[in-house]
């Protein structure tokens, strides 16, 4: 599945953030974002996940090909480790969880109650729910926070199985996870600025 992004606006709280910006990602591909904190890369990952509506431009190949990964892990911390990947296996229409749990060494960790995990292994367990999905988009911003070197490494050769089986993965972050990946600086497109005299109906 190729996704594709032609001439998008987007807007933060009203006001544009990045506009005319387009790619392509085609599968068994990476693209790393790249630009300073502040400038849209997480206003861009949710309008290309469906989260938010974009302003102007064309998103296509998105509908029911996209797992997004966020700031927040997406778990529930009554459910264990594997209750929480059952869940989304059932959710999603997935088999075994046994993939995941060994990507991210869960194992161990299986019975655990989600909320009694460190953050790194939170962490882990946020990123192992891509697993069971089975779409082949990866929507990603910033998913090695709050993991140690050992995860980052579990995290990047997920990524690189994924890419292998013909799945595609657009990243936001600021460190080298060692994959093969394009990378897309978004500073170009940085919206002009709302005129002073129009500042209100940026809001609007």
């Amino acid at each position: 599945m190729i996704l594709t992004v032609t001439d998008l606006t987007i807007a933060r709280g009203g006001v544009p953030v990045l506009e005319a910006l387009g790619f392509v990602l085609a599968p068994g591909r990476a693209l790393v974002l790249r630009g300073p904190n502040g400038i849209g890369k997480t206003t861009l990952l949710r309008t290309v996940a469906g989260l938010q509506p974009a302003i102007a431009g064309r998103i296509e190949g998105a509908d029911e090909t996209i797992a997004y990964a966020g700031h927040s892990d997406g778990i529930k911390p009554t459910l264990s480790v594997a209750e929480n990947l059952r869940f989304w296996a059932a959710v999603f229409g997935a088999g075994s969880i046994r993939p995941a749990l060994d990507a991210y060494d869960l194992g161990d960790l299986a019975d655990r109650h989600a909320g009694n995990l460190s953050a790194g292994q939170k962490r882990r367990l946020g990123l192992s729910r891509l697993l069971v999905t089975g779409r082949p988009i990866w929507v990603l911003d910033e998913p090695t926070v709050s993991l140690d070197r050992s995860a980052v490494a579990m995290f990047a050769d997920a990524v690189r199985a994924h890419l292998a089986q013909g799945g595609s993965a657009l990243i936001a972050t600021h460190i080298d996870l060692g994959i093969d990946a394009d990378v897309l600086d978004v500073g170009p497109f940085r919206a002009a600025p709302v005129p002073v005299e129009d500042f209100d109906g940026g809001f609007l």
